[in-house]
């Protein structure tokens, strides 16, 4: 059974100023997602869900069906704040998405396979997804542990020259597996490394070479149970609060520190580049147009 790939597209763009996931940067308008399916496809994966909010839901279906069309099974799954919380009370004036777990707890109701994870607005390069391809179709060995994966990146690497990001910084143990990972807010570019500005005005300094998560992720479907357990006690203890996320790294780390999941830290030698400010988008479309002269896509992407 060939995996699945499960685009992270409900994200409300809100610093780089709009719906970046459907912004061309491509020499003929082709957004970055395309790319990243592109590869994906190349690489080994087979069906794709969206996940996307209720609102965009529509218009971004009809889009990328007409982009795409054929070329493989396409899902449009809505992120929707009551999803999963149909029987409990929402706060008023909640608008944030929960966040990345939430989003990907409710690609449940159309994936049954093994399957990948990306945000729509990153590209993380073909040999990621033909390394994560190869992890999810490989034969598992018999095992009492959920088997899991991250491709990991250098976080020097993954840095807006624009203002601060959000990274899950990693600890990858001497055999190979994932031993903790922690969701970092607000780390910017400092020299050849970065820091992090925490509210009381304290730093935090990374040397740069710290492996951080960029949501690429390999499941299997027992991640879906994990996930609706963990939002559940997440809601009871922040569902009051109007911007608290639930983000996926998270409940991964705590699914490694319970002792009942392995996560594999793959290795790769792609190059990862995404937009997070509106300021990247011309970084961003320079060095698709390059892997284009060098022969990394086309220069029509679905063309037959």
């Amino acid at each position: 059974m060939k995996p699945a790939l499960v685009v992270l597209a409900a994200g409300m763009g809100s610093r780089y100023g709009g719906q970046k996931q459907t912004d061309g940067i491509g020499p003929n308008g082709e957004w970055i997602l395309e790319y990243s399916i592109f590869d994906a496809l190349k690489n080994g994966f087979e069906k794709v869900v969206f996940i996307i909010r209720e609102k965009d839901k529509a218009n971004f279906e009809k889009a990328v069906r007409q982009r795409i069309g054929k070329t493989t099974e396409l899902h449009f799954v809505a992120q929707e704040l009551h999803s999963g919380l149909e029987k409990v009370q929402i706060p008023f004036d909640r608008q944030k998405p929960w966040g990345t777990g939430h989003a990907v707890m409710v690609a449940a109701e159309v994936v049954s396979e093994p399957f990948g994870v990306i945000n729509a607005d990153d590209l993380y390069g073909s040999n990621a997804y033909k390394k994560l391809a190869e992890f999810l179709t490989q034969q598992q060995t018999e095992s009492e542990k959920d088997q899991y994966a991250m491709v990991g990146y250098p976080l020097r690497n993954t840095l807006s020259e624009h203002g601060h990001v959000s990274r899950g910084v990693c600890q990858k143990g001497a055999d190979g597996f994932l031993q903790t990972i922690e969701e970092v807010t607000a780390i910017e570019k400092k020299g050849s490394g970065a820091q992090q500005r925490n509210a009381d005005g304290s730093l935090r300094h990374f040397s740069g070479d710290e492996l951080v998560s960029l949501n690429l992720w390999g499941f299997t479907p027992t991640i879906f149970s994990h996930l609706k357990t963990a939002f559940t006690q997440f809601f009871a203890n922040n569902g009051s609060d109007l911007k608290t996320e639930f983000f996926l790294p998270t409940v991964v780390d705590e699914l490694i520190q319970n002792g009942g999941t392995q996560v594999t830290m793959l290795e790769t030698n792609s190059s990862w580049f995404g937009m997070t400010y509106r300021e990247d988008r011309e970084i961003v479309s320079a060095r698709i147009n390059q892997l284009i002269t060098d022969g990394a896509y086309p220069q029509h992407l679905w063309s037959s």
